[in-house]
């Protein structure tokens, strides 16, 4: 089996899970927004599957950490909904060309970039979860990008509540993703080597953000992800049509 990346496209995608994770740690998010669009643009080959795998790794290291924080009531009306994304973006992927996927993402990066944008939610409430997971499943399993509907959800809980209760969805969410995408022949022994190997850029991401998270500057940090996103997002368009 050859491994799709040359030495300086897999140098240049562990460059970006470095950066986003460095830049999730100080933020809440940021991996696969930013990760995605720009993983896409190095290789089509690394969306979604090897993303979803190696953006996994750290809400698993977070839940791990904050499991005391996690309330089971949210996730108990969380799964359903993210299962049912899950089925439908499962039938999307069966009946659209590989060559629209690219466009897609980037409608779905631009989607995400506007739901990050939005500032002011009611508190949680069972439909809301229903809704903001299942449109999380949904863009999860086409994209790998995830965090942003449930994010936006639970955007005035505490801290710990937030970080846990997310993880705690976003496991199992991925892994239901990741067997949906092996039943269509897009999840297998290439697409989990690739993930496996750019797992060292999010673990070194993620050590490295400890470090500087009190430096990173959050009014100017946001901002230019969501910009940088947007642009890759806006790329990857350009891309699928030419």
């Amino acid at each position: 089996m050859d491994f799709p990346l040359t030495l300086p496209q897999w140098l240049l995608a562990t460059l970006v899970l470095i950066i986003g994770a460095i830049i999730q740690g100080g933020i809440g998010y940021g991996v696969a927004l930013l990760g995605a669009p720009l993983l896409y643009l190095i290789h089509p080959q690394l969306i979604p599957a090897p993303m979803l795998i190696v953006g996994m790794a750290l809400p698993l290291l977070i839940l791990l950490r904050e499991w005391r924080a996690v309330q089971p009531r949210d996730v108990a009306w969380a799964l359903p909904g993210s299962f049912a994304g899950t089925a439908m973006a499962a039938l999307v992927l069966g009946v659209v060309a590989e060559q629209v996927l690219g466009m897609l993402l980037g409608i779905l990066v631009l989607l995400g970039v506007g739901l990050s944008l939005i500032r002011h939610m009611p508190d949680p409430r069972p439909h809301h979860l229903i809704g903001a997971a299942g449109l999380s499943s949904f863009m999860a399993t086409i994209t790998s990008i995830g965090g942003p509907p449930l994010a936006l959800a639970f955007q005035n809980v505490t801290g710990p509540r937030l970080r846990g209760t997310l993880s705690a969805i976003f496991v199992p969410a991925g892994i239901v993703a990741l067997t949906a995408l092996a039943f269509l022949d897009r999840f297998g022994t290439t697409e989990l080597l690739l993930g496996l190997t750019l797992l060292p850029g999010i673990v070194m991401g993620f050590w490295i953000s400890g470090y500087l998270v009190d430096y990173l500057d959050r009014r100017w940090l946001r901002p230019a992800v969501l910009w940088l996103s947007a642009v890759a997002g806006v790329a990857a368009i350009i891309q699928a049509l030419y």
